[in-house]
């Protein structure tokens, strides 16, 4: 599937307290998308998350770098370990939309001798590898969070949740196998799940489309995903048309940030 050009854009943006210029660069026919291994994606974070960028999907810690040592701080997010220290104290890659959502339609997803599925489709399915390494979809998670979530599939039970992680608000359902991202969250996944039904044709079931559309309507974008959008366009030369279709209106982000 290719991508559909955007207009060239720009405006200044309120990033950090800091008034700078912002632009929307224009994607053309001949500016097609590079593709990257998930191993090369992720040497691609340094481009990508930096300054206000740097911080937790799921419980919204700040961490130092994007390789190990992290240096999250936990206490700029009231985050708590659930179990698993070690695995706490790093920043995962989280694929918002799982590999296993993306893979199990596939025919490389079955175990080949020690190899798992997952690994067969890296090694065997050049469109498997091809979104596995999409920037867009790959967010910074706490390590332990990112493990508990596995594959589990967004959901929303309760508005009053008992939290795993200190005062972390996502929550997971370990026995119904769904997890409850928190609000700030929300949006930012609904529109990444968009951005891969529309680029590789990921099925999202009528249930969790009516809950995204719900959850993009509630946490409409904010100058952050533009930024993120932006960078990863520079990098990876394709946007999410879900979040830069909204960039352009600056006035209507601000306010949306001013609410938060």
């Amino acid at each position: 599937m290719f991508r559909q050009g955007l207009f060239s854009l720009v405006f200044w943006a309120i990033v950090g307290g800091l008034s700078v210029p912002f632009s929307f660069a224009s994607n053309s026919a001949h500016d097609l998308p590079r593709h990257y291994t998930f191993a090369e994606a992720k040497k691609k974070m340094d481009q990508i998350y930096y300054g206000n960028l740097m911080e937790t999907l799921y419980c919204g810690c700040r961490y130092a770098s994007n390789h190990n040592p992290n240096g999250i701080d936990f206490g700029s997010c009231g985050f708590q370990p659930r179990k698993n220290v070690n695995r706490a104290n790093r920043i995962e890659w989280e694929h918002v939309v799982t590999a296993h959502n993306m893979g199990n339609a596939r025919q490389c997803w079955h175990k080949v001798g020690k190899k798992s599925a997952r690994e067969n489709c890296t090694e065997t399915d050049s469109v498997f590898g091809i979104m596995e390494g999409d920037l867009h979809n790959l967010m910074p998670s706490i390590g332990e969070v990112n493990g508990d979530r596995s594959n589990f599939m967004y959901s929303q039970w309760t508005n009053s949740p008992e939290p795993l992680y200190g005062t972390c608000q996502t929550i997971i359902d370990f026995k119904n196998r769904k997890v409850q991202p928190r609000p700030e969250s929300r949006g930012i996944v609904a529109r990444i799940s968009f951005y891969m039904e529309k680029e590789y044709g990921i099925t999202i079931s009528d249930k969790s489309r009516r809950l995204f559309e719900i959850w993009d309507k509630e946490h409409p974008v904010t100058l952050r995903e533009c930024v993120r959008d932006e960078r990863i366009a520079k990098v990876q030369g394709n946007h999410n048309s879900f979040v830069a279709s909204h960039c352009s209106d600056k006035s209507s982000i601000e306010k949306n940030d001013l609410k938060k």
